[in-house]
């Protein structure tokens, strides 16, 4: 019997990377799952988003665990189409006992070239749709008694980083909404909690935009371009690690092992958070054989 038997779990942006790991991985552990994603272009993010084919292979790579998957197509930026993905679970399969919160998407720009359009729509999407998607679930966990909430924030909520001014913002955002629904669900038995991944090898790291970051603007920058400086920020040996990872962090915190764990910050980032000031180790390596 696997570790989520018998329950339903809710997983926003699951039509590919993390979402679609963390879709399988709890359905490889008995979970029924309910899928969304936007599966639509924004006009402002550099890198392609997912697809309602991406939506459809997630829920095809749910059933082949034996799993019901509900795959819909919506926005969490939109209150309304939040509520009626609920209402259409809990009226299919009668309850969500996890809600994973993991969509998510990143703008980088200089300070100077933040348009309130980017602004805005990286504060829609990764703070008020965490809570739109969110808000809906907690009156049923409260009637029933129970609940794991997750939300995948990241290290960019936990530290600063340079580029990435609403994406910082939402991120420690996501951290505060955290701890103040720990603190609130509580004494209802619902438990919330964030996982906090550094870099990790999903469609949002691995493109042509995130190259051209890392490599210093190079116009002809390529995935190889951010393996040196990505493993630089970590203590491990790696510069990421794989959406699996954070999935199996995502399937602790909505397991009965981890049934006395709320308001906590569960980084999965290869040391990235703890990695200390200075020149890191790969770096002065790399520096001391141009020498």
């Amino acid at each position: 019997m696997g570790r989520l038997a018998g329950k339903v779990a809710l997983i926003t942006g699951a039509a590919r990377g993390q979402g679609r790991a963390h879709a399988v991985r709890l359905a490889e552990e008995g979970a029924t799952i309910i899928a969304t994603d936007l599966c639509e272009q924004l006009d402002n993010v550099g890198y392609p988003l997912a697809t309602p084919a991406d939506l459809e292979e997630t829920a095809r790579l749910v059933e082949k665990q034996d799993q019901a998957c509900l795959a819909v197509k919506a926005d969490a930026r939109d209150a309304q189409q939040m509520a009626a993905v609920v209402a259409q679970a809990i009226a299919e399969f009668g309850k969500i006992d996890i809600l994973a919160v993991n969509h998510g998407i990143l703008i980088a720009e200089p300070w100077d070239q933040w348009t309130e359009h980017d602004w805005n729509t990286v504060i829609d999407t990764n703070l008020n749709g965490v809570w739109n998607a969110t808000r809906p679930v907690l009156p049923h966990m409260v009637e029933q008694g129970s609940g794991s909430v997750i939300f995948t924030a990241s290290v960019s909520g936990l530290l600063a980083q340079v580029g990435m001014l609403p994406y910082n913002a939402s991120k420690h955002g996501v951290v505060g909404l955290m701890r103040s629904l720990a603190a609130t669900m509580g004494p209802h038995n619902v438990r919330v909690n964030t996982v906090c991944p550094g870099n990790v090898g999903s469609p949002m790291l691995l493109n042509d935009m995130i190259a051209k970051m890392f490599s210093g603007g190079a116009a002809d920058a390529t995935i190889d371009d951010i393996r040196f400086p990505a493993q630089a920020m970590n203590l491990l040996p790696v510069p990421w690690v794989e959406p699996v990872d954070v999935s199996n962090a995502v399937l602790f915190l909505a397991s009965d092992e981890a049934r006395y764990i709320t308001g906590t910050n569960l980084t999965v980032d290869a040391g990235f958070f703890t990695t200390p000031r200075g020149v890191p180790a790969i770096a002065a390596e790399r520096l001391a054989a141009l020498d």
